[in-house]
């Protein structure tokens, strides 16, 4: 089963981020060329046209954000929405980033 099939588990705290080998496999899984910031935080920028396009991907995002429990930082400008993930509980990465960052990856390429 692919990280965007899976569901994210809510995360109450007090559980380790995942150690750094397990992080660059999923981030290896995800492709696509998303990366771990400086922050420790799953991120990508997605590029568009307009604002407009932006927006749109953001509110997408967003949707599926509020569905899985888990919220994404979105930074929206004119031609480019950043999608940046990170489990606030821990302050670190859990296994449910990477599958947020599937699932927006999957909305911006569109279905199958």
């Amino acid at each position: 089963m692919g990280l965007a099939e899976k569901q994210c588990v809510p995360c109450r705290g007090g559980v380790p981020p995942l150690p750094e080998p397990e992080q660059q496999v999923l981030l290896e899984e995800l492709g696509h060329d998303w990366t771990i910031n400086d922050e420790g935080h799953v991120e990508k920028r997605f590029s568009f046209e307009d604002f407009a396009q932006a927006i749109g991907f953001a509110d997408r995002v967003g949707i599926i954000a509020e569905l899985e429990g888990h919220h994404p930082d979105l930074h929206v400008g004119w031609g480019y929405c950043t999608v940046e993930i990170w489990t606030h509980k821990i302050d670190g990465l859990t296994e449910s980033d990477f599958i947020l960052a599937a699932k927006a990856q999957r909305a911006f390429d569109g279905p199958g």
